[in-house]
């Protein structure tokens, strides 16, 4: 996201700058209060208005915000494209049966105590290889659904597991947009990036398995296999053909990783080959085809359950949520022009005298911008643009702003319902995102992990290279890479805060 074009405006009030905020807290507050079941569109329109309304009274012109809104809506075509795509994908590996093969030996494969902590192991480990949380729900995702439902577990504990998996594997893939735009703006090394995450992510995740693996045990107690072999028995007579060889298409997606195909490319050629595999073994027809892609797959089973699965996906099928993410980056593009931001939130950083008020900060203010301007991306850059002087000049190494800005910004976008992360993983999971919120054990568990190492001193990376461990000893590394002037600052400034410390 580009930075905002000088203009006639001034910056607004902290109360007018919070004012279409609180606009859309309230309806959406209210909305889910008094159950009105109301989809989120209308009340970020009405916050748009709102926004423009009060960048209008302080001088910026409608075009100016148009603008600003355009621009955001364009930096995201892509991701719009992307979700076009995805439902095309869907549609083509539910009509090939490559899902429902998943659903079907998975259920003879994975014993239920086990299925949470299993799956979201898996849900990570695709999750890196694709660089991509959108892709795991989309396939994964919808599988693993299916398996929980058999077992008598609650929809949002297995959306919220499902996107512990995904979300992590994402955050920690050099393959993802959101970790190479987090290395990037705060103008680091992508590995350098990777490697401080690692700390804060991976222990983090083991914290949520634990509990996602208890909760298993205790959950599948009264495990009834007669719903896994309904489901099964109707997968098996509902498809020509039910043979292992349709797992090829997901082990095709590692391949698409391993040769670092663009996500739209890769997920166009996956779409292509669910086509293929439905030609060839479900006897689909060119007609066929065009369906799925489409207008997804469409089944009458006999079986409740099983209609729930395979019922999915399709071009069409991602309208809802793609309407809802142009709205809501386009209000983010509009909040930005007016700098709404900069006004509530940009004296903190005077404020800040600590490295953990500086991770406090830097985490509030990515979580801040997703859940007001409705876009991961921005809950990524204006924490670098704001807060990289402050972290050279307490001699903190670069990844260490990359790896706070991902522990608040990455992990927190599928959690607002109306954002465009959290819109889609419920579009596609068929979970509302606040029922799944208090599941995500991962995506809660992170930010508070960093926020304690931080308060107790440990787990900080500092300019130098060197990194003060879990034990509060100081490890020699490599210096992240960072700009020459901005790493000489944080060299000065490191030498400093050792010298009064009384440090070698």
């Amino acid at each position: 996201m580009s930075e905002p074009k000088m203009s006639s405006g001034r910056m607004p009030g902290k109360i007018p700058a919070i004012l279409p905020i609180l606009v859309l807290l309230v309806i959406m507050i209210t909305n889910y209060v008094l159950g009105w079941g109301q989809d989120p569109h209308i009340p970020v329109l009405i916050a748009c208005v709102v926004a423009m309304i009060v960048g209008r009274v302080y001088g910026f012109t409608y075009k100016e915000m148009l603008a600003g809104a355009l621009s955001a809506v364009s930096q995201s075509l892509e991701a719009i494209i992307i979700i076009l795509c995805v439902g095309c994908l869907i549609g083509s590996f539910e009509w090939s049966g490559a899902i429902p093969a998943v659903v079907y030996y998975g259920l003879k494969i994975i014993a239920p105590g086990m299925f949470l902590p299993l799956a979201c192991i898996l849900c990570s480990i695709v999750g890196i290889a694709l660089g991509s949380a959108w892709t795991v729900t989309a396939t994964l995702g919808i599988a693993f659904m299916s398996i929980g439902a058999t077992m008598g577990l609650n929809p949002a504990l297995v959306a919220g597991m499902i996107l512990s998996g995904a979300c992590t594997g994402d955050k920690l893939s050099p393959l993802s947009d959101s970790t190479n735009l987090a290395a990037g703006t705060a103008q680091t090394g992508l590995f350098d990036h990777v490697r401080a995450m690692m700390t804060t992510t991976l222990p983090s995740l083991c914290i949520a398995i634990i509990l996602y693996a208890i909760i298993s045990i205790k959950a599948t107690g009264d495990y009834d296999p007669e719903v896994a072999n309904g489901l099964s028995n109707a997968i098996v007579e509902h498809y020509d053909f039910m043979h292992p060889v349709l797992l090829i298409p997901f082990i095709a997606i590692f391949v698409v990783a391993i040769l670092k195909v663009p996500a739209l490319p890769g997920i166009l050629l996956l779409s292509g080959l669910g086509g293929v595999f439905a030609v060839i073994f479900q006897h689909a027809n060119f007609s066929d085809l065009i369906t799925m892609w489409h207008y997804g797959y469409e089944a009458e089973t006999g079986n409740e359950l099983c209609d729930s699965l395979l019922n999915k996906g399709g071009m069409d099928s991602m309208l809802w949520t793609n309407n809802l993410v142009i709205i809501a980056v386009g209000f983010g593009g509009i909040l930005q022009t007016i700098r709404a931001v900069e006004s509530i939130l940009g004296g903190l950083i005077h404020k800040v005298r600590t490295v953990f008020q500086l991770v406090l900060v830097t985490i509030i203010t990515g979580m801040f911008c997703i859940t007001t301007m409705c876009d991961q991306y921005l809950g990524l850059i204006i924490p670098a643009a704001m807060y990289k002087d402050k972290y050279d000049e307490m001699g903190l190494g670069r990844n260490m702003l990359s790896r706070t800005m991902e522990d608040g910004g990455t992990l927190w976008s599928p959690l607002v319902p109306w954002s465009s992360c959290g819109a889609y993983h419920s579009n596609i999971l068929g979970v509302s995102t606040l029922a799944y919120l208090p599941f995500c054990f991962m995506n809660l568990i992170n930010p508070v992990f960093a926020l304690v190492t931080s308060a107790m001193k440990v787990n900080i990376f500092w300019a130098d290279g060197s990194r003060t461990d879990f034990t509060g000893k100081l490890r020699k590394g490599d210096p992240a890479g960072a700009p020459d002037d901005a790493h000489e600052i944080a060299m000065k400034a490191l030498a400093k805060i050792r010298e009064e410390n009384g440090e070698e």
